[in-house]
Order: structure tokens, then C-alpha cells, then sequence
């Protein structure tokens, strides 16, 4: 009886957290614009379907909105297929390679920061590359 209890309240704790349609929306564009900050200044370029792992420094998520991979010159903007509504600033990024690419159609999970459980998942689309131009 009590475990079922905890399942019921921990249920209702998250559909009490879920946003609004509302808010939904304008974490969606928070995250357009926090996208539109982060590749100020720079070109886009013809989208490609993978990058060299070797080559990442580092990764942004953009919540709502994207996955962006620095390369050092260029970033390479991520918009997920499938699941960017769960991308937010508290997911930690998991991805399992099989090779030397990330590529389109790649899943990487989402874990919290904190609980560090799993709380979903995206699928990777094409990768657009943004780069600065040469002074």
C-alpha cells in the first residue's frame, strides 16, 4: 500500500510540474532566441550528416530547441528529430558511439543532473555549421 502511494504522488508531483501549453511556447522561443545570441555573427553553412567526435570541445543545450556541438571555429547546430520538447539546462548529455561520428539519426539520452535518471531521449538530425568569418 505504501509504495503505491509513493508511485501516486510521485505521478501527480510530475504532472503538476509539466508547463502549460503556454509556457510551453515561451520556453520555445526563450530558446529560438538564446539560439539566435549563440550563432550571432557567425555563417550557416550546408548542413552535414555527421562530425568528428575528435573534433567536439564541447556541447550547449539550447532548451526546447537544440543540441549545439563546438568545434572551436565552427558550431554545429543540432535541431533533434525526435525530443527536443525534453532538452533543458538540467539534462546531461549521454552518447553512445558505435565509431569516430556522431551522426544524424543517433540517439543521445538525457539524464538529470541531479537525479541522475534518465528523462528521455533525442534523436539527432542533420548538423548545420556555423562558422566565424575570417578577419
Amino acid at each position: 500500500m505504501k509504495r503505491s502511494v509513493l508511485v501516486l504522488a510521485g505521478g501527480l508531483t510530475v504532472l503538476l510540474a509539466a508547463p502549460t501549453p503556454a509556457e510551453a511556447q515561451r520556453n520555445g522561443q526563450r530558446g529560438e532566441a538564446e539560439l539566435a545570441r549563440t550563432v550571432a555573427g557567425r555563417t550557416a553553412g550546408r548542413p552535414v550528416n555527421c562530425i568528428r567526435l575528435s573534433a567536439i570541445r564541447s556541447s550547449r543545450i539550447i532548451s526546447r530547441t537544440a543540441i549545439v556541438y563546438d568545434t572551436g571555429r565552427t558550431l554545429f547546430v543540432n535541431r533533434p528529430r525526435s525530443g527536443a520538447s525534453s532538452l533543458d539546462s538540467d539534462s546531461v548529455l549521454v552518447t553512445r558511439t558505435t565509431g569516430s561520428q556522431l551522426c544524424r539519426l543517433d540517439t543521445v539520452r538525457l539524464v538529470d543532473r541531479g537525479t541522475r535518471f534518465q528523462r528521455g531521449f533525442v534523436i539527432l538530425d542533420r548538423f548545420v555549421p556555423y562558422t566565424r568569418p575570417r578577419r
